[in-house]
């Protein structure tokens, strides 16, 4: 069965996305494993003379909400890969125009929830980062990974919390794909004309069903 080109982008997009959502959560929480299960974003880090020391975490339920968003999404996406995969073997892909409308207004929600939570992690972690460099035992981020710490080992936290930034970015960045997708694809939905007592068309549709002539006032 023909496919349309705009039909596999549309898949390889929910595709990638789904991918990406999975990947951000996945990094966040192995990056808050290593600190006992909190949220290290826009924490503060010390110094005790041997080793860094967490001296401030965030409330438990920001790291949820970055975590619930791109799970959410990567759901949303699972759904309508499934769907698109589905409508592509049987002919049916496309969406009528009440259920675009739909589909349109979810994803701009969804947009707007993935830019709060990519911008939450990129201020998170600049917060976190200017408090390890103030300590002046590291120059960056990254080396932090390799100094000890007192009650915890993040020798990776770095890495996975850049992971989870990157992931949410392109996240952000495919959805804006998908988002013009949408609209274009609703720009180019016919629209059906309403017809007049007085138009021959609606006559004719009116003797078809009712077997008589239509009378007009």
């Amino acid at each position: 069965m023909a496919v349309s080109t705009l039909q596999l982008v549309e898949l390889v997009l929910h595709g990638a996305a789904f991918l990406c959502g999975i990947a951000c959560a996945s990094a966040l929480t192995v990056a808050q494993g290593e600190f006992g299960g909190r949220c290290i974003l826009y924490g503060s880090v010390g110094w005790n003379g041997t080793a860094l020391v967490p001296a401030a975490f965030s409330h438990l339920s920001l790291c949820y909400f970055i975590s619930g968003v791109s799970i959410v999404v990567a759901l949303y996406c699972f759904s309508s890969l499934l769907y698109g995969v589905f409508g592509c073997c049987t002919g049916e892909a496309q969406w009528d125009r009440s259920w675009l409308r739909v589909t349109l207004v979810i994803t701009i929600i969804l947009l707007f929830f993935l830019l709060i939570s990519a911008c939450i992690l990129r201020v998170g972690m600049d917060v976190l980062c200017a408090s390890i460099t103030e300590t002046k035992r590291v120059f960056s981020c990254r080396d932090a990974q390799h100094e000890p710490w007192a009650l915890y080992s993040p020798i990776h936290f770095y890495s996975n919390l850049s992971s989870a930034q990157s992931s949410a970015w392109v996240t952000v960045f495919l959805w804006c794909l998908l988002t013009a997708r949408l609209l274009l694809q609703r720009r180019r939905e016919p629209r059906i004309p309403l017809l007049r007592n007085d138009d021959p068309e609606c006559g004719a549709e009116a003797e078809a069903t009712f077997g008589g002539r239509l009378i007009r006032p």
